[in-house]
């Protein structure tokens, strides 16, 4: 008897660009290499994979041995590779130059590699917009698989929800799988004669048809809980083995298979969408609270079934703007991918091919989607995976210096609207630090870049509502006996550590630096922690700007008239760049209009990020070059002239250095976040805020001048000799 029904077994393997490597090797080890075992029973049942370029190039140095078995599937025709863009990008977070590149330098590389033609792509998290099938095409791609809730938002029945569909962008076409959503969730939690009842009715409903399951390959045994029931308890085996066992009306096949074996079931145009999950996570917070009560409370409904094809929640590029700190990286990327492709067609590129496909790469890695967005894993609230987006980026801009042919020691002043909020910003950059500027949200320096080790020190992230938190205030107290690596589950939650709803705070500025405090007299550590204590208008106010250059120097000033308490003052704020320090900032502040006779406390926030908590090598030190404790200690300081902080395993040393003694306050930002493991307390970045109480004379006049250096010394020593190391 001849098939009645071909079934698509997709699995999606991904780990991000800077995860860490017992990660990529717990993964290894709990799902990658156990499915492939539970496979090599099943010769019969040919599958789809897809690697991620950085899973790839983790297993091609670490696990060769998973290489070679790939290679044994392919020669057998039991496996087909899906390609895709090379780092995993969002594809609306790049321009379709970049789409097009990277699917292609995957395709190649695939292709090199295993010696196999690639037809078709996995889309990064399931995210699309209509224009995306000429890019995909023009790269190369024959088809790829959406999920079926992209249908049913096209207006399509759920009786049409299986085989495969032509869409079209530009006279490009593009064959698209939907992704069934029931297998999606039955897979691998029910049990395989659930999951075959299902398949038996989709066969005899619709015969002669595909029907296509593609899903995260951590889902069979890295997600927590899942080692055991997949694989422990056989779960796997018995599924392959009931697909076996059914093989006389149910065919596995390859995505490849089914377009060569079945037609198309017609044509449609598909809207901007992603997985039903991500669609909800992209909403505002409050937005998307009630978005799930209405949810739950519809689907009680008996008109529930008709209105969900109707019922959609947000768009993925409002990720954007529901995380200032993604939009950063968004605009960093696109502002770096700007500058590589300038330079695409160059003599310098010509004359240095390695050197320009080196910083296009890491323009690549610096697209990887995951810390652009929150959802149920850490995403954008995990520092490394941040970190390694600005570490690439920045890697990229250096690379396009080089191409340009700077001299050892430069600098650089220019103005343009880098944050794509129709406000110019102010870029300074020099041979060895970039700093960004944002004159209209509180002239608040909001990117440091360092080039010696490729370091944004202001990669930092604000506390904000999640809707998850209502869910840990609820469990309060759930956790107390907690350690620092055990999970307590209370009723489905699970806690990293103990009292985390007494950790929820919430950000009420930018956690930037150049923040600028005009504070009560009487304000303490305390009430400035908990974003109290402010009679000023300057923290987020607008400040006009005019830049002032040189051969050897770039300053920008930036002034503003505003209100402390009761009184209307200014300040002018200047901060320079010299080639002859490129390490430094020299920030001045002259505040003038001050009233006389009248006490002031102002202070200046900073935040540095990229420099974790937590160890004895990461530490505050005073001007005697005194430890004042580890980066997450919340101390008072008594008066000085320097503060700095070390961290010793990156090689950074960040210090301030003050023309007037201040008392110095220091923080940690801590945020509560969710993650696939539980909630976690995780450290973002240190606050030190240099602050000073005076009264003003009769000229009404006060100034201080602070020295921001960045030595990275101890990472530029470390390269050279890991440097003289791989040459011996």
């Amino acid at each position: 008897m001849a098939p009645r029904l071909r079934l698509i077994f997709a699995i999606h393997n991904h780990q991000p660009v800077g995860n860490f490597d017992g990660v990529f090797a717990q993964a290894y080890r709990d799902a990658y290499e156990p499915f492939f075992d539970v496979l090599d029973d099943f010769p019969d049942l040919p599958i789809t994979v897809h690697l991620s370029g950085s899973l790839l190039e983790w297993l091609e140095v670490h696990r060769p041995e998973y290489i070679d078995r790939i290679r044994g599937y392919l020669a057998e025709g039991r496996l087909e590779l899906l390609g895709g863009p090379f780092f995993e990008p969002i594809l609306a977070s790049i321009p379709g130059r970049d789409r097009v590149g990277q699917i292609r330098a995957y395709t190649q590389h695939l292709s090199q590699l295993f010696d196999t033609t690639i037809r078709g792509m996995w889309v990064p998290e399931r995210v699309w917009e209509p224009n995306f099938a000429s890019d995909i095409v023009d790269a190369g791609i024959e088809y790829t698989i959406l999920d079926d809730s992209h249908f049913r938002w096209a207006g399509l029945g759920e009786d049409r929800l299986h085989g495969y569909y032509i869409t079209e962008n530009e006279g490009r076409l593009l064959k698209v799988f939907p992704d069934d959503e029931p297998l999606r969730y039955a897979i691998p939690w029910a049990k395989p004669v659930e999951t075959i009842a299902y398949l038996k009715k989709l066969a005899e409903k619709h015969p002669d048809t595909v029907v296509s399951f593609g899903d995260d390959g951590e889902k069979f045994g890295s997600w927590p809980g899942t080692k055991e029931h997949v694989y422990g308890k056989g779960w796997l085996k018995d599924m392959f083995q009931a697909f076996r066992d059914n093989a006389d009306w149910l065919k596995v096949v390859t995505m490849g298979q089914a377009v060569d074996e079945v037609p198309p079931q017609g044509k449609v145009y598909l809207p901007n969408a992603s997985y039903r999950e991500m669609t909800e996570w992209a909403l505002p917070t409050d937005q998307q609270l009630d978005y799930k009560k209405i949810v739950s409370e519809l689907s009680e409904t008996p008109e529930w079934k008709e209105i969900k094809p109707f019922f959609r929640a947000g768009l993925w590029r409002n990720f954007l703007v529901k995380y200032p700190e993604s939009n950063e990286m968004y605009c960093r990327s696109r502002e770096v991918s700007e500058r590589v492709h300038a330079l695409s067609t160059s003599e310098a590129a010509r004359e240095q091919p390695e050197l320009f496909r080196q910083a296009r790469m890491d323009l690549y890695r610096g697209q990887c989607n995951c810390p652009y967005w929150h959802g149920a894993f850490g995403g954008l609230y995990l520092p490394h995976l941040r970190n390694a987006i600005y570490q690439h980026l920045i890697a990229a801009d250096t690379a396009v210096e080089q191409l340009h042919g700077r001299p050892s020691r430069w600098v650089e002043i220019e103005a343009s609207d880098y944050n794509l909020d129709a406000r110019k910003e102010i870029r300074l950059s020099g041979d060895k630090m970039i700093a960004y500027l944002a004159p209209a949200r509180g002239g608040h320096l909001y990117e440091l870049d360092l080039r010696t080790n490729n370091v944004n020190l202001l990669a930092t992230l604000n506390r904000r509502p999640e809707p998850y938190h209502q869910t840990v205030l609820e469990a309060a107290g759930a956790s107390d006996d907690v350690d620092d690596v055990a999970f307590n589950k209370h009723e489905g939650v699970r806690f990293k550590q103990a009292n985390l709803d007494q950790k929820i705070a919430y950000d009420r500025w930018p956690r930037k630096s150049l923040v600028d405090h005009f504070l009560r007299p009487d304000v303490d550590l305390t009430e400035f922690q908990l974003g109290n204590g402010g009679i000023g208008d300057f923290v987020i106010g607008v400040y006009e700007t005019r830049m002032r250059r040189s051969d050897n120097r770039v300053e920008a000033v930036m002034s503003r008239e505003g209100r402390m308490g009761e009184h209307w003052i200014r300040i002018d704020k200047t901060i320079a760049l010299d080639s002859g320090n490129g390490s430094q900032l020299e920030i001045t502040y002259e505040l003038s209009k001050l009233p006389t006779g009248v006490p002031v406390h102002f202070g200046v926030e900073f935040n540095f990020a990229a420099m974790p908590s937590g160890a004895n090598d990461r530490y505050y030190y005073n001007g005697h070059g005194a430890q004042l404790g580890r980066l997450e200690t919340v101390q008072s300081l008594p008066p000085g002239l320097r503060i700095g902080l070390v961290d010793e395993w990156l090689g950074v040393d960040a210090s301030l250095e003050l023309t007037q003694p201040a008392e110095f306050w220091t923080f940690p930002i801590q945020t509560v976040s969710q993650s696939e493991g539980g909630f976690e307390l995780v450290h973002q970045s240190c606050t030190v805020v240099p602050h000073w109480k005076f009264t003003a004379d009769a000229s009404g006049r006060w100034q201080v001048r602070i020295q921001l250096t960045a030595d990275t010394s101890m990472a530029q020593a470390r390269k050279l000799a890991d440097l003289a190391t791989a040459r011996s």
